[in-house]
């Protein structure tokens, strides 16, 4: 893997990331790192998930791969987050 190919993948994951976090409603006490990290998984499995429905390419904006990737990324938020906050680390 390129250098590249990891800065693309933090910026993918840092604006999914930023997305998914964005529908969950409530404040999220995550730390920036792990929305990048729940990010790129997000977009990694709804990539996956696209692509094996068969709508991962398509003319013009894959608009059905970014919302699979957004909702993945906001369920992985909630559930790191309830995660997190349960810890007691604040």
């Amino acid at each position: 893997m390129h250098v590249t190919g990891i800065i693309t993948a933090i910026i993918i994951g840092l604006i999914i990331g930023a997305l998914g976090r964005l529908v969950v409603p409530g404040r999220q006490h995550i730390p920036i790192w792990l929305t990048v990290v729940i990010g790129v998984v997000a977009a990694l499995i709804g990539t996956a998930i696209a692509g094996g429905i068969g709508v991962a390419d398509t003319k013009g904006v894959d608009w059905i791969e970014l919302i699979l990737q957004v909702a993945l990324a906001a369920v992985g938020v909630a559930l790191v987050s309830g995660m997190y906050g349960r810890r007691g680390v604040r």
